[in-house]
């Protein structure tokens, strides 16, 4: 290391941060420019100077006009002094719960001749950074002390600059080894030399508390007058932070790069090896969150291992792709993970964190959030979320008025089977095998339930061709008046009210008032989740689930097949013992040509039934 780049991205930080304290300087001289000009007013009449009527008139118009002007400026400031810094939410680690990670960081700050954070915490994603937390409302409580004289010796305290906190990517922990995770914070480390500068640390508080302030001005209130004084206050911060975007876009910039060279001499080699372990280990987390724990989610069970699936993840990739035929040999080394005392209790914690930061989940466990254990996973999960769509299908099947369906192989019984589904979807005439609405059509019989015009909530789109939704598209008449009535029956579902609902990210009703912050939480979990995995499914997409889980609760009852967790697509149908082939070509030409060939004759090879009654959840 030269120290020649570590010296101009320094010099860069601190270059930009002083533009930031100058703005911050400019906007203090305009706050007080009226009141100087008030003071020299008021200074001339006392000593028999600036006298006569224009000199009264302006006495009398800038003296209140700089006081409001004074009182407006100490409102801002404060509003920018108080608001809270937006925190990322993270596993708070204990310096007994891992005095080994401690010891490497403190090491690796050594060696780099930086401060070493003043603490570590885990976050439920494949990013590691240095979050300060030097606020007030971030600070723990001060310990009681004793003195003669109340407070004494806590204003030098406060003076002492504290290091940030090095957050960590806990699929780090799982996936990497002991020597790439050193290798990995080495340049985050090294970012707490540049921090401790005194201008850069002031220009980023300066810019913290006017991101705090235009969020506390944009929070919902009812009182008028804390809503006009906050709209104030928000406009001046938006218009301070436009000014100061650039500058503190480069300051950062300029950190990032002193940190980067100055982080050079230590495992540079093994750092590019310990590279292509985060991209590797990004694709696996964010693999495992869609496919396998998503649908865990949505039923009221959060996996409790979720950084050990990580490698198990992870492991089945470098099983299947060649190209990372190398990483599972790094398994034999020491896996980062041993750095904890407890390294379950840390995965549960981060686990049930990422539950409530991507889906929205509650903060603790409970009767309708449960943890589930992998080895449990198929039997807790994907048979019960499969038996849960197939007698949601048939429920809506029933609105329809949908008779059972009909044929020699048949069996005469009114017990939901995979060939009422079938019969339906398939392009035959519908006085054959559906009656649409029930009270339209005569033929559906005095034992068909009809579909009241009201059952459905406003927007739904149930009282609308489904054929005029963009989604639908291309599907037949019957797939897309099903998967519009499967996506208003969900909807009622999701939105109902009841402790029994197994959905943990049910919004409360639109007329109850919004809660109130805990003033003692580190971060406002109102707007949960705060990273949504996927967007809403679409009414297609909701289809298509719930005739697969049809054909697999058909498979099992019938064929003896068994459900299944593949690390890297989640639910999966085993039969034998061997991973069945995909069904989604199948269903989808089911949906979109109305043709069950395909899907009849996948049927027959692996001897299921369609025309026996499953067992629904």
């Amino acid at each position: 290391m030269t120290g020649t780049g570590v010296e101009a991205g320094a010099q860069i930080a601190r270059a930009r941060a002083l533009a930031v304290l100058r703005i911050r300087s400019r906007a203090l001289a305009v706050a007080l420019l009226p009141a100087a000009v008030a003071v020299i007013l008021l200074a001339g009449t006392a000593g028999d100077r600036l006298e006569g009527p224009g000199w009264d008139t302006a006495r009398a118009v800038l003296t209140p006009l700089a006081a409001l002007v004074l009182l407006a400026a100490a409102g801002i400031a404060l509003v920018v002094a108080r608001a809270r810094p937006a925190m990322s939410p993270t596993v708070p680690v204990a310096e007994e719960a891992a005095p080994d990670l401690y010891r490497m960081v403190r090491d690796l700050a050594d060696r780099l001749d930086v401060p070493a954070p003043s603490a570590i915490a885990l976050t439920p994603d494949c990013d590691s950074w240095l979050e300060d937390r030097t606020h007030r409302s971030h600070a723990p409580p001060p310990a009681e002390e004793h003195h003669d004289i109340a407070g004494a010796g806590k204003q030098a305290q406060r003076r002492q600059p504290v290091p940030p906190v090095l957050v960590i990517g806990s699929p780090f922990l799982w996936w990497m080894r002991v020597g790439e995770l050193r290798a990995v914070l080495a340049p985050v480390i090294a970012g707490t030399g540049p921090s401790a500068h005194p201008d850069i640390a002031a220009a980023r508080r300066f810019v913290r508390g006017l991101d705090a302030a235009v969020a506390v001005a944009s929070a919902p209130r009812r009182d008028p007058v804390s809503r006009i004084v906050l709209a104030g206050a928000g406009r001046v911060a938006r218009l301070l932070l436009r000014s100061c975007r650039i500058h503190a876009a480069e300051l950062e910039r300029g950190v990032a790069a002193a940190a980067a060279e100055r982080a050079q001499a230590v495992d540079y080699g093994l750092r590019i090896v310990a590279q292509e372990q985060v991209g590797l280990a990004y694709a696996g987390w964010d693999r495992l969150l869609t496919r396998v724990a998503l649908p865990a989610w949505r039923m009221g069970r959060w996996p409790s291992r979720l950084d050990a699936g990580v490698v198990a993840a992870l492991t089945e990739l470098s099983r299947r792709d060649r190209l990372a035929e190398g990483f599972a040999s790094r398994l034999g080394e020491r896996p980062a993970c041993d750095l904890l005392e407890e390294p379950g209790a840390v995965d549960e914690a981060a686990s049930l964190l990422a539950a409530r930061l991507f889906h929205g989940g509650p903060a603790g466990p409970g009767p309708d959030w449960s943890p589930v254990d992998w080895s449990e996973y198929p039997d807790e999960v994907v048979d019960r979320k499969w038996r849960l769509d197939a007698a949601r299908l048939h429920r809506v099947l029933d609105t329809m008025g949908v008779r059972p369906a009909t044929g020699p192989t048949t069996a005469a019984t009114h017990a939901p089977t995979l060939s009422r589904v079938l019969d339906h979807l398939t392009n035959t005439p519908p006085s054959d095998t559906t009656a649409p609405t029930g009270a339209d059509t005569p033929s559906a019989g005095p034992t068909a339930p009809t579909a009241h015009p009201t059952a459905h909530p406003p927007g739904s789109g149930a009282d609308t061709d489904p054929l005029d939704d963009e989604d639908l598209s291309g599907t037949t008449a019957p797939s897309a008046t099903l998967a519009a009535r499967l996506s208003a029956e969900l909807a009622r579902e999701e939105a109902a009210p009841t402790p029994a609902n197994p959905s943990p990210a049910a919004q409360p009703p639109a007329t109850a008032p919004a809660p109130a912050p805990d003033p003692t939480a580190l971060w406002d979990d109102r707007a949960l989740p705060l990273f949504p995995l996927q967007p809403p499914r679409t009414a297609r997409e909701l289809l298509a689930d719930h005739l697969t889980a049809m054909v697999c609760c058909a498979a099992m009852d019938t064929a003896g097949a068994t459900p299944g967790l593949d690390w890297l697509d989640g639910p999966t149908l085993l039969v034998q013992g061997e991973r069945t082939a995909d069904l989604a070509p199948m269903v989808l030409t089911l949906i979109e040509d109305g043709d069950a060939t395909p899907l009849r004759l996948w049927l027959s090879q692996l001897g299921i039934r369609p025309e026996k009654p499953v067992r629904l959840g």
